[in-house]
């Protein structure tokens, strides 16, 4: 986040005091991509360090560091004890100085106590800083340019950042209403509140469609069915097409198209479509009403058909489509 806001960052690695080739090498590999980038360091402390005090050791880390970024000399971070750091070590590594006045709540400080006494690249003054509403935090001042904190990041100048490859603009995406009202009347998007937030800025026109095929459903006029040469009829919970054909007289089945293309395989939302060339049953001419028959436990759609003395092929409405898999409890029609 630092980085990508265009802020300059760092990152650290706290010496346990193991095989000091070792640690660098698992530092490096954990961090590779910020290198260049933002500044390393090594934290040198006291705690949970065995190697504490072996000077030797921190040389064989940095050089390791050095070996495997090709040139980056990680800073040294560092207490109190900056005045036993080697010569050769203070001359080749910039340093990071630990050291606070005292321990008390502060804010930033401009011109921190003992600031420069070690000619350190950066003092760390507080452990107990307060910036806004955050505390207890590490202050640091880094006492150099931005162009300097660069330099300790990446010796061989600035990186400077990939430029992103020239994509097309991708094409308008088109919205399909008609699919979402299909999807609104299913349930797919709940009710109320939840609704609306699921259809965003489309919600009222989805709405229009969905209650324009819904107030088609109730009724078809025998006089307008049998003038359009096409109708059709959105799908409600619980329809089956014989049902469909029940409620608006428009036989026969075959007559009907589905999108699925199997008439006992119809779904709440979707749109079948009467196509014309029978008869709108009116009056003395509608078949006579539709039968039903409850599934039993143990019933096939044959031993049903057996019962009734009618063919199976009649039995229209289980829910699966499959005439080899019907439910106790079903209503089939016939």
């Amino acid at each position: 986040q630092a980085q990508a806001s265009g802020k300059r960052f760092g990152l650290y690695h706290y010496a346990m005091g193991g095989n000091p080739e070792a640690e660098a090498q698992f530092f490096y590999a954990n961090t590779s991509n910020y290198w260049r980038h933002g500044i390393v360091a090594l934290d040198w402390e006291m705690d949970d360090n065995p190697a504490w005090g072996d000077w030797d050791w921190v040389r064989r880390f940095m050089a390791e560091c050095e070996r495997l970024s090709g040139g980056v000399k990680p800073l040294l971070y560092t207490g109190p004890v900056a005045g036993a750091i080697p010569g050769d070590i203070r001359a080749d590594y910039g340093l990071w100085i630990a050291q606070y006045a005292n321990m008390s709540p502060t804010g930033y400080q401009a011109d921190p106590w003992m600031i420069g006494a070690y000619g350190e690249a950066m003092r760390q003054y507080s452990g107990t800083g307060v910036v806004n509403t955050w505390s207890p935090i590490d202050l640091n001042l880094f006492r150099g340019e931005a162009w300097q904190w660069d330099l300790y990041a990446n010796p061989t100048g600035a990186a400077k950042p990939a430029t992103p490859p020239q994509t097309e603009k991708p094409p308008t995406q088109t919205i399909d209403l008609q699919a979402l009202a299909t999807a609104t009347i299913r349930g797919d998007y709940g009710n109320g509140q939840q609704r609306r937030d699921a259809l965003g800025a489309n919600y009222d026109k989805v709405m229009a469609i969905v209650n324009q095929r819904l107030a088609g459903t109730a009724t078809v006029a025998p006089q307008q069915a049998a003038q359009a040469n096409t109708t059709r009829v959105a799908v409600r919970s619980g329809d089956t097409m014989s049902g469909i054909a029940s409620r608006t007289g428009l036989w026969p089945l075959s007559k009907w198209s589905v999108p699925s293309g199997n008439l006992n395989l119809i779904y709440p939302g979707q749109v079948v479509t009467y196509n014309g060339g029978g008869s709108v049953a009116t009056g003395s001419n509608a078949p006579p009403a539709t039968r039903t028959v409850t599934v039993r436990a143990g019933d096939t759609l044959s031993g049903i058909a057996a019962r009734l003395g009618i063919g199976y092929t009649q039995l229209t409405g289980y829910r699966s489509g499959n005439p080899n898999v019907i439910y106790p409890g079903e209503v089939l029609h016939y």
